[in-house]
């Protein structure tokens, strides 16, 4: 199979597909692979470094013509008249949030695999969880910087010092996220509140946090608690490749602290919070009613090199397994690849894209034949 790999073109995503070592799997699996000029730059890999793994290097356009693309973003407009009909999307999608790419997906009869609804055999999402552990680190460490008063914030420090309370945050969802926020704002010395529906989930963090965390069952009368006394609010809500739940609602912005920092972790998938809107590396904040909003949207670019090897050290593996026996053949036999499947000969595979849009949903294996 020919692989591509296109250089990202979305705002500060520095992230890259494939590393050089990934190239090099690849080939010695006997694939033929195609790296756009440049595309490894903002990671730290230089196009020589792919030439020596046996990629070719070539313009976008040539690297469009391969079987399978490979990207870590969701394509935008620009991208889309370089796909050809059938190919093989490999990528994060996020479609439940994104009508214009779903409705291209489906018209050119892409068949596409989205990292962040495949689930494997334990019911965890291992494509995903490299970028959820990086951007609820990030969550953390963003927050406190948008806490200084020159940002808007409330002039915080974080875990405060002897004598002066520390910063209470509130972290909406205990899942992959929701937990490494929490693990990085204890450590920081915050005082610290999750929140969750699924009591077991809570029980786990109890134990792991040696009862260092307060944590809630997320009902509406205790969040809007949380809310009125937290300095910073982190949404890691996470529905598999569906729209997120708005937990934190307009009219809960005027009970809040002015400079209060809200971090939307939720945005790829529709955000959690209802006045959020996706915000760049460029600009990453906006302020409303006085609390600063902070909703990047590949929060994880940020830091590319650490999450491009996060990324791929995951999602290689079955990259490999989809080029060697092919999308239908694999994913006959590999329910973890199954599950990605969103678009496939025009029909919409995955019922949370449906759902989202009304569209006719078809079971993959229907669709599959």
């Amino acid at each position: 199979m020919i692989i591509g790999c296109p250089k990202e073109i979305k705002n500060q995503e520095y992230r890259v597909g494939l590393t050089p070592s990934n190239v090099a799997d690849y080939v010695m699996n006997g694939h033929k692979v195609i790296i756009e000029k440049g595309a490894g730059e903002g990671s730290g890999f230089s196009d020589e470094e792919y030439k020596k793994a046996g990629a070719e290097l070539t313009d976008k356009k040539k690297v469009f013509d391969s079987d399978m693309i490979i990207k870590v973003k969701e394509p935008i407009e620009e991208e889309y008249e370089y796909f050809k009909e059938n190919q093989i999307l490999y990528t994060y999608l996020h479609l439940a949030a994104d009508k214009p790419l779903t409705d291209m997906l489906l018209k050119k009869k892409i068949r596409a695999i989205a990292y962040e609804t495949m689930k494997d055999e334990m019911n965890q999402l291992p494509c995903l969880a490299p970028m959820s552990c990086i951007a609820g680190r990030l969550s953390i460490q963003e927050a406190a910087k948008y806490m200084e008063k020159k940002f808007g914030g409330q002039g915080i420090l974080l875990g405060g010092v002897p004598g002066v309370q520390k910063a209470n945050v509130v972290i909406l969802g205990a899942g992959v996220v929701g937990l490494n926020a929490a693990q990085l704002a204890v450590g920081m010395g915050a005082n610290v509140s999750i929140t969750d529906v699924n009591l077991k989930r809570l029980e786990y963090i109890d134990h792991i946090f040696n009862m260092k965390i307060n944590t809630y069952f997320s009902a509406p009368a205790k969040l809007e608690e949380l809310f009125r006394s937290a300095d910073v609010v982190i949404g890691s809500i996470l529905i598999p490749g569906a729209k997120a739940p708005k937990l934190l609602r307009k009219e809960h912005l005027k009970i809040m602290k002015k400079g209060a920092v809200i971090v939307d972790v939720a945005i790829d998938q529709g955000g959690c919070f209802e006045t959020s809107h996706a915000t760049t590396h460029d600009d990453p904040i906006f302020i409303l009613d006085d609390v600063v909003h902070y909703c990047v949207a590949n929060m994880p670019g940020a830091v590319a090199r650490t999450s491009t090897i996060a990324l791929t050290n995951a999602t290689t593996h079955y990259g490999i397994m989809l080029a060697n026996k092919g999308l239908e053949e694999i994913c006959k036999t590999n329910n973890t690849l199954l599950s990605g499947l969103n678009t496939y000969n025009g029909k919409c595979t995955f019922k949370g894209v449906s759902d989202a849009f009304g569209i006719e949903y078809t079971e993959p294996k229907v669709a599959l034949g």
